[in-house]
């Protein structure tokens, strides 16, 4: 029988993505933690746009269609870009854990990713930032309203 402290390992992130805006939240799917959290069990962790959306009643909402490419997903998680100018791309950035903590890598989007005031990648170039705890991550051009907050929890 497994020990109580060896589940509390196995059910709770290693850290956590907040959304900091309401337009945020608005972008996170069913499998987030709840309206504002999304969990990192594992590094690299993977973010990109969910392409398959459909309009439900005048709401833009995500299709439940196969993620799968080559036999591994795209991304970790999928969010939603609710814009007319799309700040998200498919397979936006990665988060990594490194010998000297966490780095956010842009995967060559085409808006490029900020940690704090340091802009990295756009004009599909990518481009990496070391990440610390408490680090605001805005996904999308300098006037993107997709801003999370990096949390470690270990």
């Amino acid at each position: 029988m497994e020990d109580k402290q060896s589940l509390l390992n196995r059910v709770t992130p290693m850290a956590v993505l907040k959304a900091v805006t309401p337009e945020a939240r608005g972008t996170m799917a069913k499998n987030c933690l709840d309206d504002e959290l999304i969990g990192i069990w594992h590094f690299p962790f993977r973010i990109g746009r969910e392409s398959r959306v459909e309009n439900v009643d005048g709401k833009i909402v995500p299709s439940e269609r196969q993620k799968i490419s080559n036999g591994k997903p795209n991304n970790d998680i999928y969010l939603v870009d609710h814009r007319r100018f799309l700040q998200i791309s498919r397979q936006h950035l990665r988060i990594e854990k490194t010998e000297a903590g966490y780095a956010v890598i842009d995967r060559g989007s085409a808006c490029g990713t900020m940690v704090n005031a340091q802009k990295i990648g756009g004009e599909d170039r990518g481009g990496t930032c070391e990440l610390q705890d408490g680090d605001i991550i805005k996904i999308g051009t300098e006037d993107s309203p997709y801003l999370f907050q990096f949390i470690t929890l270990s």
